[in-house]
């Protein structure tokens, strides 16, 4: 398995690829439950844009991708509207008695695995990568979760994420927005 910066129309085409099959909308419910989801589709331009600094992590083999995690700096958050909750939600979360406006931070955009290479390593490898390159430009990742989504709320907590807080949305849906702490790393 090799993990590396996205760097090419190609790599950005390849994680639309594995995004677009891994929506709730291309999946069962029984696989979204067993197997996760991912929630936002993003454009190419938006993806383009947030990949332009901080370069997303991409896992290949084999000239296949096996999964990315995408890097959202905050200065994107009047670009996807399904996170704009989210984001204003995150301006009044307090972390180690901060709030986390104060901390600098990244959003992580999405992190998703393809099904064959579920369970080997590869979600540990992408967010290992991105701690790598950059620990030395920020001092956590946050994200946020659907609780619907077991299967990635353990796989955060696994990889050291912490809960921050937890809120349910006007649709109902209740999120857990976690972050992943780079001091020290």
């Amino acid at each position: 398995m090799t993990y590396s910066a996205a760097q090419s129309q190609f790599d950005l085409e390849s994680i639309l690829s594995l995004q677009a099959r891994n929506l709730p909308s291309n999946i069962s419910q029984i696989e979204a439950a067993e197997q996760g989801f991912v929630t936002v589709h993003h454009s190419l331009g938006i993806l383009q844009a947030m990949n332009e600094q901080y370069g997303h992590s991409l896992a290949w083999e084999n000239g296949q991708l096996c999964g990315y995690a995408l890097v959202m700096e905050t200065k994107f958050r009047d670009e996807i509207p399904v996170l704009f909750p989210m984001f204003e939600l995150l301006d009044g979360v307090v972390w180690r008695g901060k709030p986390l406006a104060e901390w600098r931070y990244f959003v992580m955009g999405q992190i998703c695995v393809a099904k064959a290479y579920r369970g080997t390593g590869v979600f540990a490898g992408l967010y290992q990568n991105l701690r790598e390159r950059l620990s030395s430009s920020f001092d956590l990742a946050v994200t946020q979760i659907s609780a619907r989504n077991p299967r990635s709320v353990r796989a955060h907590e696994k990889t050291g994420f912490e809960v921050l807080h937890e809120y349910t949305a006007p649709d109902g849906e209740h999120w857990l927005v976690v972050g992943w702490p780079f001091l020290g790393s």
